[in-house]
């Protein structure tokens, strides 16, 4: 129940690794890693969380997620399999100063952003193309495809991840915290939830626990909460279409109607209704 500092399984002078993961889920335990990791869901849906910020995905979503940032898969119960390709490097995997050549300037936005982490906004065919090409080529090719990857993706539109600016190392005390909150409220967001509850998980004072989430989430515990609620909502209204706005918000953790459209439209921009009709 902590953070784990993660290992990418590599072989001896593997410095570029190209990873599939398919099941029922994904690696769904709290960690953190050196490498900078690129993924593409090629299947399945569910719930990312990186460095305490919510997000939903989907088939064809891609995420870049930064050197050092927690994260978290959380898979939704399906009855399919899960498939993701994912592309794990650092920095200095060719070379101390690889990237910081002259001719490496045109990536300087991809190492900008990648920092807090980021998503595509759209769905890009040659970014997919790439992806699913990495799995099968020779070393060599990889490389080249990472740089084009690379380029391309200074290039496109993106949304941040995060706002994971607090120290990236993380105490294994702090991180079993951090696990067990997350755990928790993962499991039980579509019940009631009492702030001297999730206190008492982790041994703290309800000050003292609204202080350490703060901290390192950077923002409130209940900010947290409703984010992931909202998140559940979304992907309900995208996949469960027989199923009423007031059904949704009740399966999602709201009690009160008006307070669901009021969130909802905080974080997502749009109500509800407005949201579902933006998907026909």
């Amino acid at each position: 129940m902590k953070i784990y500092a993660f290992k990418i399984p590599k072989k001896p002078g593997e410095h570029l690794i190209v990873q599939c993961d398919r099941g029922p889920v994904f690696y769904d335990k709290l960690h953190q890693h050196e490498e900078i990791q690129l993924s593409l869901i090629v299947k399945g849906q569910g719930k990312l969380i990186v460095g305490g910020n919510v997000h939903s995905y989907e088939d064809e979503d891609f995420f870049v997620i930064g050197s050092g940032i927690p994260h978290l898969f959380k898979s939704s119960e399906s009855n399919r399999d899960s498939y993701m390709i994912s592309i794990f490097f650092t920095k200095t995997s060719f070379g101390e100063y690889f990237f910081q050549l002259r001719e490496m300037d045109t990536l300087k936005s991809f190492f900008k952003y990648s920092e807090s982490g980021f998503k595509l906004n759209r769905h890009d065919l040659f970014v997919q193309e790439t992806m699913k090409s990495m799995v099968e080529i020779d070393h060599f090719s990889r490389f080249l495809s990472l740089l084009k990857l690379l380029k391309e993706l200074s290039k496109q539109q993106k949304i941040k991840l995060s706002n994971f600016t607090y120290p990236k190392e993380i105490s294994d005390d702090h991180g079993e915290r951090l696990r067990s909150v997350f755990d928790f409220v993962m499991q039980n967001f579509d019940q009631e939830i009492k702030l001297e509850n999730v206190a008492e998980l982790v041994h703290m004072t309800p000050n003292a626990f609204c202080r350490f989430f703060k901290q390192r989430t950077n923002k409130t515990f209940f900010k947290f909460l409703i984010e992931i609620r909202v998140e559940h909502a979304s992907q309900l209204l995208v996949n469960n279409k027989d199923l009423s706005v007031l059904e949704i918000a009740h399966l999602a953790g709201f009690n009160s109607i008006s307070n669901f459209n009021r969130k909802f439209k905080q974080i997502k921009g749009v109500s509800p209704s407005s949201f579902v009709l933006s998907l026909s």
